[in-house]
């Protein structure tokens, strides 16, 4: 007899009508949301929308090994906030679209759907529409926020101007630990023992960094409000492939004081426990999700003291120099050419 595959227990307007009931909700602006060939939205004259969108590919971008479907869920909620934070916009509204393997419970993607409403919900987004589709190989995850600004106010990458100092929001290498704690695999060896030698504390806040981490949507429209960023970038692929973008944008360069990064007391233990220098893993380590910007040395006193009282920590670690400088990391007097060790796609 021959072998049947066994047939999915997913049902595509079941599900659709399932996760509409659920996490669709009535939002401002809202005309009409999930139920139609298309969301209406009305706008106001005064107002800049930002429009930002993910792919995540199973495999590539998560791995159901190493992470719940709700903590993935999570983690495209927050990809695609921090986005729209860098841009000191406000999110509004989402549309998701999934390609769903038959392997995949429907259980599975209420909770993925429940991670990325999780993630969602501080800022009250909406889910106004998607869609979904059957995929032969494995999950993916599209995901497109909306959000806004006030017209002819919101950051870009471009502004930074030579002079300007250069400031990180949080920590740096903290999720890139905390990959390589739950993915021993794609780890080095003396990484493995790590798990033996660091101490249980440092490993869970590692490990809650990576798989939820904070996307500074507060802090980026603090400094969209305030007037207080020339240019800014999430740190999403890696501080050293985004301070490349800020500065190509801008046609500047930019110096970077390795002793002035801020990594956690975690980050410092793993890297002393692996031998890994700390400040490689600053630099190489994406989705931390953090602000990468520049601001007007007459802003400094402004911006220190703004940030002590909102509760935001934000750490100034180079200059914007002249182009022709290029991209240079120093330490202890001595300057080097800041390596590109951040992810990229095919490569």
């Amino acid at each position: 007899m021959a072998n049947r595959k066994a047939k999915s227990a997913l049902q595509e307007f079941p599900l659709i009508r399932g996760l509409a009931r659920r996490f669709a909700h009535r939002a401002p602006g809202l005309i009409r949301g999930i139920g139609d060939d298309a969301a209406v939205v009305e706008p106001t004259s005064q107002t800049w929308w930002h429009i930002t969108t993910d792919l995540l590919a199973e495999g590539i971008h998560f791995d159901f090994t190493s992470a719940s479907p709700q903590s993935i869920g999570y983690r495209a909620g927050m990809a695609n906030l921090s986005d729209l934070a860098a841009m000191g916009a406000d999110p509004r509204y989402m549309v998701v679209s999934l390609a769903i393997p038959r392997t995949l419970k429907p259980s599975h993607i209420v909770k993925i759907y429940t991670g990325l409403m999780n993630a969602c919900r501080r800022d009250r987004v909406a889910l106004i529409g998607g869609d979904t589709s059957a995929s032969k190989t494995g999950l993916f995850l599209n995901i497109t926020l909306i959000g806004t600004t006030p017209t002819q106010q919101a950051l870009f990458r471009h502004g930074a101007q030579v002079g300007d100092l250069i400031y990180v929001t949080g920590t740096l290498g903290d999720s890139l630990a905390g990959l390589r704690i739950v993915m021993p695999l794609h780890s080095t060896p003396r990484s493995i023992k790590s798990r033996i030698a660091l101490s249980s504390s440092h490993q869970r806040f590692l490990v809650g960094r990576h798989l939820q981490p904070t996307a500074r949507v507060a802090e980026g429209r603090w400094l969209n409000q305030q007037r207080l960023a020339s240019a800014a970038i999430d740190v999403s692929d890696g501080l050293s492939g985004d301070l490349r973008h800020l500065c190509e944008a801008s046609r500047v360069g930019a110096e970077i004081e390795l002793d002035k990064l801020p990594i956690s007391t975690a980050c410092h233990a793993y890297a002393k426990a692996t031998g890994c220098p700390p400040f490689q893993l600053a630099l190489t380590g994406g989705e931390d999700y953090e602000l990468l910007f520049t601001a007007a040395p007459s802003s400094r006193s402004t911006i220190e003291q703004q940030a002590r009282t909102r509760g935001y920590r934000v750490t100034c670690i180079g200059n914007v120099r002249p182009k022709r400088f290029g991209i240079q990391m120093s330490s202890g007097g001595r300057r080097v050419p800041l390596p590109l060790t951040s992810y990229e796609h095919f490569h």
